[in-house]
Parts: C-alpha cells; sequence; structure tokens
C-alpha cells in the first residue's frame, strides 16, 4: 500500500482528494502538491528504515512515496536513481571550492535525470489502469518515459519538437515509443499532448502538469540527504545549483527536502540556486523583479533541455528558491559551452543544461555569492552523448595529420 496523501495547490492552498482531481487545481489551474500523511509517516516510519533498504534505485524511498510499487523487477525500471555522489578533489582544488560535490545523473538507464519523473509517473499510469502515456519532451523527458514504458510493456506516445537533437529522438525510436515531431517550439507539444490526452483518455505525463512528476524527482534530494547532508557537518548552510528550465527539478527537490523537514529529518533546508541560460531565463527574470506571475519568453539556447518559453512549472520554481533563501543566476551559452569544457577535463561528460549548474557555480564565485567556506552539490542532470553536437561546439577540433612519427611528434610538440 502506498503512503496516503491529498494534493494542495501551490497557489491558492485549497486541498483536494485523488479521487477529485487528476492534474493541476481545478479553481485556479496552478500546479498541485502532493502533501502526504507526515503525523502516521512520523509516528510509525524511522530513517533507518530507508537506510537499511537493500534497493539501490529511487524504490527504497516507497515508504515516501504515493504509489505503489509498479513491479519491473530485472528491468531498466529498478536502477533510477541511487546515482553517485562525488567529492571530486581534483576539480575542488581547480575552482579552490574545497566543499564540492557533484551529483551525476547520467547514470540513470536512459542518461538523464528524468528517469525519476517518468518511473513514478508509470507507477501511477499502472495503478489507475491507463491505456497509454503521452508527454511533451525536447528529448529527455520523452526518452525516460518511452525507455521506462519499454521496461514495464506500457504504450507511450511522444510529441516532440522538430528541432529537438536527433540523437535524443533516435533514442525514443529505438525504445518502441510512438514518436511525433511537432512543426512548432515544446510549448506547442505541451498543449498539444495535454489536447490529446483529454481526447484519447492517455495519461499525460507533462512536467508540472502532472504533480507526480515533482514526486518522481523528489527522490534526488532523499538521495542527496542519505548520502550526504546527514553524514557530513558544516557550520554554513548547504547550496545546491540546479539547472531550471519549467521548473520541475528545482520544484521537485524542494519538495524532497520539504517532506524530510516536516518528517524531523532534515533540521535545516538547503539553499537552492536556480540556474537559467540566458536564453530562456522566465523564472529569473520573474524572481529578480519580485514577481509571481511569470511572463514568456521566446527561448533562445544551445541548452535544448532548459529551453522554454513558459515555464510550466514556474511558480513553484519561485518558491522553492524564495523559501530555501537562494537566488537565481543567468548564464550565456559561453558560459554553457566552457563548463562543459571545464567538466570534461576532469572525467564528467555532460550535455549543456546539465553544464548550466556549473557554469551557475562559476558565476556565483564571480558574484561573491559563494565563498570558498560553503558546502555546494552541483547537479549534473544528463549525459553529453544526449547532444553530441553541442559537446563538438565545446571540444577543439582534433588535427589531421599524415601516418608519420615526425608529423605526431610536431603536433605534439
Amino acid at each position: 500500500m502506498s503512503v496516503d496523501f491529498v494534493f494542495r495547490c501551490a497557489y491558492c492552498g485549497k486541498t483536494f482528494t485523488p479521487s477529485q482531481v487528476t492534474y493541476t487545481c481545478p479553481e485556479d489551474g496552478h500546479n498541485l502538491d502532493v502533501v502526504l500523511d507526515y503525523d502516521t509517516l512520523h509516528r510509525d516510519l524511522h530513517p533507518s528504515r530507508i537506510w537499511g533498504a537493500g534497493e539501490p534505485s529511487l524504490w527504497r524511498y516507497l515508504p515516501l512515496l504515493p504509489v505503489e510499487d509498479p513491479g519491473g523487477e530485472d528491468t531498466p525500471l529498478r536502477r533510477v536513481g541511487w546515482t553517485p555522489l562525488e567529492a571530486a578533489p581534483r576539480l575542488r582544488e581547480a575552482l579552490n571550492q574545497p566543499f564540492l560535490w557533484l551529483k551525476d545523473e547520467s547514470s540513470n538507464p536512459t542518461a538523464s535525470f528524468k528517469d525519476r519523473a517518468s518511473a513514478v509517473v508509470l507507477a501511477r499510469a499502472r495503478e489507475m489502469g491507463a491505456r497509454g502515456v503521452v508527454t511533451a519532451s525536447t528529448g529527455n523527458a520523452g526518452a525516460a518515459l518511452a525507455g521506462l514504458a519499454a521496461a514495464l510493456g506500457q504504450r507511450a506516445v511522444i510529441l516532440a519538437p522538430r528541432t529537438a537533437p536527433r540523437p535524443k529522438i533516435a533514442q525514443l525510436l529505438l525504445y518502441g515509443a510512438r514518436v511525433v515531431l511537432v512543426d512548432g517550439t515544446y510549448d506547442d507539444a505541451y498543449d498539444l499532448s495535454i489536447q490529446a490526452a483529454e481526447a484519447w483518455g492517455w495519461y499525460c505525463r507533462n512536467t508540472g502538469y502532472n504533480p507526480f512528476t515533482a514526486e518522481g524527482k523528489k527522490t534526488a534530494a532523499f538521495e542527496i540527504w542519505e548520502q550526504l547532508l546527514r553524514r557530513v557537518r558544516t557550520s554554513r548552510p548547504w547550496t545546491i545549483f540546479v539547472p531550471v528550465g519549467d521548473g520541475n527539478i528545482i520544484s521537485g527537490l524542494y519538495k524532497g527536502f520539504w517532506d524530510l523537514h516536516q518528517l524531523g529529518w532534515l533540521e535545516h533546508l538547503p539553499r537552492l540556486f536556480g540556474v537559467q541560460a540566458e536564453g530562456s531565463a522566465a523564472v529569473a527574470r520573474a524572481f529578480h523583479a519580485g514577481r509571481e506571475d511569470i511572463e514568456p519568453v521566446r527561448a533562445h539556447t544551445l541548452a535544448d533541455s532548459i529551453a522554454v518559453d513558459l515555464p510550466r512549472d514556474g511558480y513553484r520554481a519561485l518558491r522553492a528558491v524564495r523559501e530555501t533563501g537562494g537566488t537565481y543566476i543567468t548564464v550565456s551559452d559561453d558560459d554553457i559551452l566552457e563548463a562543459m569544457r571545464l567538466l570534461g577535463r576532469f572525467g564528467w561528460f555532460v550535455e549543456p543544461a546539465a553544464a548550466a549548474s556549473m557554469a551557475g557555480l562559476r558565476q556565483a564565485q564571480t558574484l561573491g555569492l559563494i565563498t570558498l567556506e560553503d558546502p555546494v552539490v552541483l547537479l549534473l542532470t544528463g549525459s553529453g552523448l544526449k547532444d553530441p553536437g553541442a559537446a563538438l561546439q565545446a571540444a577543439s577540433p582534433a588535427p589531421i595529420i599524415e601516418p608519420r612519427l615526425s608529423a605526431l611528434e610536431r603536433v605534439l610538440h
């Protein structure tokens, strides 16, 4: 049995039972938070039950998830989450940031953070007996849904903008999903997927729109707590740098830390620093203008995974940063490419959106927002294999030589 929960509107605060609503608040259309039965959990669940869980995946946190175990033993579904959190001593020295850790999500089955949301959404879809699951995606969310749906034998339909990177589309197709390219933006695909779900009775995975996406993504916060925060004591608050597009990852992390705080397992919430590309900075603009409403932009950035005109979880993304004492930082595409090069030189091959967290750290250092005493975690959200075209932009071209030792010596020295 899954834990009891209700939905609560992040904006108006009204609560609803799971039988009353599926996606967003019927009063104002805002995103819904999943509110667990914290009193019962506090009474009946000790954190040692989590620590003692033998399963090295996000399913170790089933007692804190509003879904039942979906099964899928001996499939990629059971490998989602429990990603490495690494200290990176040489990178620490290069950055003069001695308390730095990296949370590397590329080890997930489809090589991105988005597997977390798709795993939990598919568990919910199985409970509901859904005939199919549909989502809009620039690539990573769709790949996560397609790959994990294949593991469970669930039908998946992916709508992607025609500009999505070809390697990401290839991944969707090989998983056997029904893939349709939309001659428009991610936001156009997003709206169309909601219409399709309503017309044909599919379950919609869309980021933010489906409240279970944040429940999947919150498991990264549980892991950061279990792997690091409860083990390493510091005199200064933790700061976590998070790439932000539609806002659901940072909202999910906030929800995870908030759950832990409600249970009394985490005394202080870490500061969340959201990082947006300058060409897709709708949330950052609203934050620095002191607004709660978010005005759409015409997104233009090489970091396709965080290129969003209208962030669909923007309100909660603002809340996550404001309520943790964090901030928003914007970085240029050149900053992102330089961050890809820097991470690569120390062993991490990431896509542009993932490198945004490193670019944000560099910017925060320049602005004096981070000192060398601050403990920092960078969230690396996806593998560089997701977008080899961007990797080629970041890398220097390899020289071509004649097959002679003298020619090799000339280029090496």
